[in-house]
């Protein structure tokens, strides 16, 4: 069996640098998950991104499955990009690996379009409990595997405020990324607003 997390951290540096800092988080019963980040800079600000590395090492078992199959099967990991120096956004190290790790703990697939809420703000006075998975393949491409291996998806992660992710849990993932578009939404500022949410959640 290939080691897949050496290949699944070249992939990270290749996209995002060298990372300047990690740290890694074990929980019982469930794989070692480090959470690694990355110092970088756009036209509009530094950005500081944090992905996991120990997430994609199994795939993720269908949770109606009687036995995990451990080969075949979709891997991914998580990546947060916020702006630098407008929150304690390392303190989402923790909250990061928990929800890496939930694949494990909870027998749960995670997927473009999925909720994943870990109760607690990310961040010391984070306006944000729960996020939002986006779509793979922009930030940091998927990473092919020998057959019969699904490839690793790198699945960016969009921070939702309390009132966002209950209109979501309406409306879908779709109308909320459509909301947050029209109204220029920053959704790596680490500080912002719920978006207008003119349709009230029933």
């Amino acid at each position: 069996m290939v080691d897949v997390l050496p290949l699944v951290e070249a992939r990270l540096n290749t996209a995002l640098g060298e990372p300047d800092a990690r740290a890694a988080v074990t929980f019982l019963g469930t794989d070692r998950i480090e959470v690694l980040r990355f110092q970088g800079s756009d036209p509009e600000g530094a950005v500081v991104r944090y992905a996991t590395l120990g997430m994609s090492a199994q795939p993720m078992a269908d949770p109606t499955a009687m036995l995990a199959d451990p080969v075949e099967g979709p891997r991914a990991e998580l990546v947060l990009s916020v702006r630098a120096g407008r929150a304690d956004t390392d303190k989402v190290l923790r909250p990061l690996a928990v929800l890496a790790a939930s694949p494990q703990v909870e027998g749960v697939v995670v997927a473009p379009g999925a909720s994943l809420d870990v109760g607690e703000p990310l961040w010391p006075g984070a306006p944000f409990t729960s996020v939002l998975v986006g779509e793979p393949g922009g930030l940091v491409e998927d990473l092919e595997l020998d057959d019969p291996m699904d490839p690793v998806r790198f699945l960016p992660l969009l921070p939702m405020t309390p009132n966002e992710a209950a209109w979501k849990r309406v409306h879908g993932a779709q109308a909320l990324q459509e909301r947050w578009l029209a109204n220029g939404t920053d959704l790596r500022d680490p500080a912002r607003g719920s978006v207008p949410l003119d349709t009230a959640p029933e």
